[in-house]
């Protein structure tokens, strides 16, 4: 992961309508060398201001190519209000309704542990649905020019909401190691003439195995979280490890567990036991009256409790929202994502740290 430093002044040098409802904003910074290199499938943070002097934090996705240094694009879906009487999201108002080039963004980051995975050989499936493109097209970048194959599939409404599809088809032209399916759900007259798309419908396992040689993939999925649940739901059921399976979404966090228990998969195969380092630290669970020593490669206090059978409250998993906040009754810990909010002394986020010394902590 590349150092933080805080927020930063990104100035937005062009504004680019990509679709009916998706705006691509390129970014630079305004320091010189406020620059910061990111990986492929990374996000960040914008501390956007509202009408009433607050300000909200919001999440989006670096859509354009890392090689591409010294600029940030996002591509942003105008969020409607999802009932009549609500507002419109209020992060996505802001950016398209009031924010135009010279326009100055505070945005700190990049962040985010859903990277592409440089160091595999193994090809690449990028799975995405309507906005979630967006991480996805900056992978395929990356993937451009290498010699490990990958397949961009992506599902969405009609050509009216597709966006970068001119971009993502110049890239697997101008690359033989690269393809593309795209699925419309309910394509106009006008994508069908014009061959907008490759197939209608949603995405289905027969799809899936249709565009799929056997082979050994790497999966990376990014979209609403209906379209998450039941994407994993036919990769889990086509006997694709977890460990294959990477995502990012931006909605409830429980939509995958949700979709492991209420569909059948096959048995995962058996993984070999990770093995505790003489000396680890203890982390007691005090509420819960478990302790046990740490165990090597937990990615997390946090993936490390859910590991003992516990179910702590959490959203990003990347040290922003603070839903997962905990009192940290004894001990230290080191965060290896920087909390954006201020902790106050005993509390600790458990989703971007490990323990430095044995713990005890309030769950």
């Amino acid at each position: 992961m590349q150092p933080k430093g805080g927020f930063r002044d990104l100035v937005v040098v062009d504004k680019v309508r990509e679709s009916e409802t998706i705006t691509s904003f390129y970014l630079k910074p305004a320091d010189p060398d406020g620059w910061r290199p990111f990986e492929p499938g990374q996000f960040l943070v914008f501390r956007l201001p509202l009408p009433d002097e607050t300000s909200l934090l919001r999440n989006y996705s670096v859509s354009s190519s890392p090689k591409a240094e010294g600029l940030y694009r996002i591509s942003v879906k105008r969020e409607a209000a999802r009932e009549a009487g609500q507002p419109d999201g209020l992060g996505s108002l802001h950016l398209h309704d009031r924010t135009g080039i010279g326009a100055v963004l505070k945005a700190e980051g990049p962040r985010g542990g859903f990277v592409l995975d440089r160091g595999s050989d193994r090809p690449v499936v990028l799975l995405s649905g309507g906005v979630g493109l967006t991480p996805m097209v900056s992978m395929l970048h990356d993937l451009a020019g290498s010699d490990r194959r990958a397949i961009f599939i992506h599902a969405c409404d009609n050509g009216e909401v597709h966006a970068l599809r001119d971009e993502v088809a110049e890239l697997v032209a101008a690359n033989p190691n690269l393809s593309a399916h795209i699925r419309y759900r309910f394509p106009s007259e006008a994508d069908r003439a014009e061959a907008r798309h490759d197939s209608e419908g949603v995405v289905t396992r027969e799809l899936l195995q249709s565009l799929l040689p056997l082979d050994d993939y790497d999966f990376y999925l990014c979209g609403p979280p209906p379209f998450m649940q039941s994407v994993f739901t036919i990769i889990r059921g086509l006997g694709v490890d977890k460990s294959r399976i990477a995502y990012e979404f931006f909605g409830p966090a429980t939509v995958l567990d949700r979709a492991e228990t209420e569909a059948p998969s096959p048995a995962p195969a058996p993984e070999a036991p990770r093995e505790t380092a003489e000396g680890a630290p203890v982390i007691e669970f005090r509420k819960s009256g478990i302790t046990v020593p740490w165990t090597d490669g937990a990615e997390s206090i946090l993936s490390f409790a859910e590991d003992q059978g516990l179910s702590p409250a959490f959203s990003c998993r990347a040290g922003i929202c603070s839903t997962c906040k905990t009192a940290l009754l004894e001990g230290d810990a080191d965060y290896f994502e920087e909390p954006l909010d201020d902790l106050e002394d005993g509390e600790i986020l458990i989703c971007c740290s490990r323990p430095k010394t044995s713990l005890v902590l309030d769950l």
